[in-house]
């Protein structure tokens, strides 16, 4: 494999390639936040909305609040808009605070699978974590970014989510 096929032409978080794509490797279209809860939060709404909820709630205290939250996460935009944006959920860590998105950019890879310390202790720990981080990034190294993106997408179709099979407790390694 060329290392050209692992990078995009022109590197970057604009890049509408990368947009789903972590610096570790973990692809944001398997991440609950996105290709599960959305659809949840959505049913939710509407089945309260059915119910009445979006009336009666007015006299429940905080509930304006509660209808917030369940609008923004029924919008996998507002909710997460991936680890490359600013302003990300603080469960991800977002670009600021992430110890391997600062690494990455450090070594000046777009993926930490371009690096010569691939996989590097901190990858090697979330992948405790996260249970194909590793072989995933075998996988993209063997068949290259765009093809393994297409599978990504594949598998997210089939339903599956990270957190089916993420080991607890949750934490990204710092340095």
């Amino acid at each position: 494999m060329r290392p050209s096929d692992l990078t995009p032409r022109t590197p970057g978080p604009s890049n509408p390639s990368l947009k789903l794509l972590a610096p570790c490797g973990i692809y944001c279209g398997l991440c609950s936040s996105r290709n599960r809860m959305p659809q949840q939060a959505q049913a939710l709404r509407r089945t309260m909305a059915d119910g009445g909820w979006d009336s009666l709630g007015r006299k429940v205290k905080d509930f304006k609040e509660f209808w917030r939250f369940l609008d923004r996460i029924s919008d996998p935009e507002k909710s997460c808009p991936g680890c490359r944006v600013p302003g990300a959920p603080p469960f991800c860590g977002g670009p600021e605070s992430c110890d391997i998105r600062q690494c990455a950019l450090d070594r000046k890879v777009e993926l930490c699978v371009n690096c010569s310390d691939w996989p590097c202790a901190r990858i090697k720990r979330l992948g405790r974590t996260y249970l194909t981080l590793i072989a995933d990034g075998k996988r993209l190294k063997k068949i290259g970014l765009a093809k393994w993106l297409k599978e990504q997408e594949a598998r997210a179709k089939t339903g599956f989510s990270y957190c089916d099979i993420r080991c607890r407790p949750y934490t990204v390694p710092d340095r």
